[in-house]
């Protein structure tokens, strides 16, 4: 629509433009002199529509090519400053009109010599406002400091625990939303910032929420039940990022380019993403490693009472869980599948995967 928009637009413009170029042309000496002109009014009329007509003609074919210059700067100019800190903006924005400011008091002698004074004011406006904007992003800490000490001065005693740092944007992946687990997580007050819903992640949870695959569809509608929680009922900032990297086919690729723009982190519990996320130097917040993080420590030696629940791979192997999900592998606990029993811990096993804790019947280690 907004094309069309345009397009309509610089048409216009061209009718413009050729109607005030066909209206200088009759009023030239030359143009003015020849008597089918002088004789006939109509013909410049029909002139001036034909100027206008060449000329909107003209903006009309090449406006297309306009539209695509004009979206590839606002996009590269958009991106630019994504890269950009808020502080680095703010600063730099503040940094420039003091300069100009200061420049535009300095040129007014410069008013005197006309044409050369005004060149020479724009180049010293151009080089302050530059320099302006260096020194403020150099010194932005500096004043950071200063007005912070001026707001501490001014407002008396400083409350502990008011801290205005709001944390680093999470970004969130698919795998993550469709576990669940984020929810609790957020619940308890872990994670600080803002989260970060991208569009894609989005558009991915809706196709799979939308599957053919009964298990698929499961998993992506109660993906989107998560996210709907965490907007409703959590106390924290969520918001749906919705520029896109049309240049980045794959989902994870764009979580990670996504993470650099925001200068943020991923929330994930996909192995393989936190592996090329480690590789390209973003920072990522994995949702099993916090599990096995906060999973009870569990010594050799321990005993622990627990229900075998079906067999090993090994021969004469029971298998039997905590309550956090935990493997626990007992030799010789076949036998007692269904049964609750006594075990001691043998050894402790981390791996990609998880623990598993492995054990013995306690009436066998005696």
């Amino acid at each position: 629509m907004l094309k069309k928009l345009l397009r309509i637009l610089f048409t216009l413009v061209g009718l413009l433009i050729g109607y005030l170029i066909g209206d200088i042309l009759l009023r030239t000496e030359y143009v003015s002199s020849i008597s089918y002109f002088k004789a006939n009014g109509l013909l410049s009329i029909l002139f001036l529509i034909f100027t206008s007509l060449i000329f909107g003609f003209i903006l009309f074919l090449i406006s297309p090519w306009i539209n695509t210059f004009i979206s590839r700067t606002m996009d590269y100019v958009e991106k630019s400053f994504q890269r950009v800190p808020g502080t680095e903006i703010l600063f730099g924005t503040m940094g420039a009109i003091v300069a100009l400011i200061i420049s535009s008091l300095a040129v007014l002698p410069l008013n005197n010599f006309k044409v050369v004074g005004a060149i020479a004011a724009v180049i010293i406006n151009v080089i302050m406002a530059a320099l302006g904007v260096n020194i403020a992003i150099r010194k932005r800490e500096d004043l950071i400091n200063v007005f912070s000490n001026m707001k501490k001065s001014g407002g008396g005693k400083d409350k502990k625990g008011k801290g205005s740092y709001k944390g680093e944007p999470k970004v969130l992946d698919t795998s993550v939303i469709i576990d669940g687990r984020i929810f609790d997580i957020c619940q308890t007050g872990f994670v600080e910032g803002t989260l970060i819903i991208p569009t894609f992640v989005l558009e991915e949870l809706r196709h799979i929420a939308d599957s053919s695959d009964g298990l698929k569809r499961n998993r992506g509608r109660r993906g989107l039940d998560v996210l709907n929680r965490i907007q409703k009922e959590l106390n924290i900032e969520v918001k749906i990022y919705e520029k896109d990297f049309p240049d980045i086919a794959e989902v994870d690729s764009k979580l990670l380019k996504l993470a650099q723009v925001l200068n943020g982190k991923v929330i994930t519990n996909d192995y393989n993403l936190n592996k090329v996320a480690e590789f390209q130097g973003v920072p990522v917040l994995n949702i099993n490693e916090l599990s096995n993080a906060v999973k009870p420590v569990v010594l050799p030696g321990e005993e622990m009472r627990i229900q075998i629940v079906k067999d090993g791979k090994e021969s004469g192997q029971g298998v039997a869980y905590l309550d956090d999900g935990t493997m626990i592998v007992v030799e010789g606990g076949k036998k007692h599948i269904g049964e609750t029993i006594d075990v001691t811990v043998t050894s402790v096993l981390q791996t990609a995967a998880g623990r598993m804790i492995f054990g013995k019947q306690k009436e066998e280690s005696n």
